[in-house]
């Protein structure tokens, strides 16, 4: 599988919310964000976890990842794809979806 579908499949497996993928043509910042919530700061930071754990199964690594700690909104980077996982009201604020909308 592809990262993409292995992230996919993780978060539609762990009941993560409002799942949406955004392809980024002809970006410098990466090829796919995904968008998703959580129905908690531990659903979140479950989620990510998970994901992490999944694409290590399929010999795919993180590169980084950012706000584990507070759980509001968790960002992994897996290079070509960048993982959005929300509050629903931080994703209500910041609004991605309709920011990278194509």
């Amino acid at each position: 599988m592809d990262k993409v579908e292995v992230i996919l499949k993780t978060l539609d497996e762990k009941l993560a919310e409002d799942i949406k993928v955004v392809n980024l043509d002809n970006s410098s910042i990466a090829d796919t964000f995904i968008i998703a919530s959580g129905g908690s700061i531990n659903q979140t930071k479950a989620l990510a976890d998970y994901i992490e754990d999944d694409l290590e199964k399929e010999g795919y690594h993180l590169l980084s990842k950012e706000g584990l700690r507070e759980g509001e909104w968790i960002l992994l980077d897996a290079g070509e794809v960048i993982v959005h996982i929300f509050t629903q009201r931080q994703r209500e604020f910041y609004d991605l979806d309709n920011l990278w909308e194509n």
